[in-house]
């Protein structure tokens, strides 16, 4: 077995490597002036079972054109099987056409991986779940619900036991098969929020379905980007009299603003797993804790590499 570390989240990679006990092949991936990537595998990888750590993460297209190059590089290696292990899967927010003349791009991302030469895909809670569609080739979602579970009974317990004003949200409609999934395992309440706007140009307006009223609420989504929503969902929830507002959120884009507005809003705190590499920003943020799933995705890759089942661990 093979461990090969892409450049887009090299602290997971490494790891995953302590992990399993299993140091990561030598590799050179270097960039021309054009920005071209050039990948060179620096050891022999013929009849090997491989497995590329890359997230397809910011900047996407650049981690993305990696991807497909390293594997296409371990082909061309004669590697026996290559899994392309990618716990942020870039572009899955474009699962289906939101326009009469859009594209539908995790799709593509799907044909591209596949064509590359990816013999199975590894990741970590799609967007949709539907994306596992797009693959003709075997895919493991795993869920990082089982860390963030983990966790809450450890950070929110008391005397063994978790609060019963304890209450989980769903920021949106579709969201509620993942916060009523995470309700029901921490045997706690459940609420949603559901988002309109009805008019054009008018704010988007916040219901919130379920008592929250003096409930310690926890947020639960799959991507936190930009922010807005989530700060404006934690100001809504305490206007509405929520006792206080966390999230468990599994990938932690923090595009533009995002931190600055975390750092200003009613969240207590925000926990992120680290299956997209930290900034500095990030880091230095009194709000935003980082989860490791590097122990998940190690267990996950050992049992494929040993021909095991994985079922288990999507619980």
């Amino acid at each position: 077995m093979k461990l090969i570390a892409g450049t887009s989240n090299q602290p997971l990679a490494k790891e995953i490597s302590e992990y399993l006990g299993l140091p990561l092949a030598k590799t050179s991936i270097r960039r021309f002036n054009d920005m071209e990537v050039f990948v060179e595998i620096l050891e022999n990888v013929r009849g090997e079972d491989t497995f590329v750590i890359q997230p397809t993460s910011y900047p996407s297209n650049d981690s993305l054109m990696e991807l497909l190059i390293t594997i296409d590089t371990l082909k061309r290696s004669s590697a026996r099987r290559i899994t392309a292990v990618t716990p942020y899967y870039g572009y899955s927010r474009q699962d289906r056409k939101s326009s009469p003349r859009s594209p539908i791009t995790a799709k593509l991302v799907a044909n591209l991986i596949t064509v590359a030469g990816a013999d199975r895909v590894l990741t970590m809670d799609l967007h949709a779940g539907q994306i596992q569609g797009f693959f003709d080739i075997p895919l493991d979602n795993l869920y990082a619900s089982p860390v963030f579970i983990r966790d809450i009974r450890d950070t929110m317990s008391v005397h063994g036991k978790l609060p019963e004003e304890l209450t989980i949200i769903s920021p949106d409609v579709g969201g509620v098969v993942r916060a009523r999934g995470l309700a029901k395992r921490l045997d706690a309440g459940l609420a949603i929020i559901d988002k309109r706007r009805e008019r054009i140009g008018e704010s988007e307006v916040m219901n919130i379905i379920g008592d929250i009223k003096d409930r310690n609420c926890l947020l639960v989504d799959d991507i936190v980007d930009s922010a807005g929503t989530l700060c404006n969902a934690a100001s809504a929830m305490m206007n509405a009299g929520a006792k206080s507002v966390a999230a468990y959120i599994t990938h932690g884009v923090f595009s533009g603003p995002a931190v600055e507005r975390i750092e200003k809003s009613a969240l207590t705190n925000i926990t992120v797993t680290d299956s997209i590499a930290a900034t500095p920003e990030v880091e230095a943020s009194k709000k935003i804790r980082q989860l490791s799933v590097a122990p998940l995705l190690a267990e996950a890759i050992a049992r494929i590499g040993q021909e095991r089942s994985v079922s288990s661990l999507f619980n």
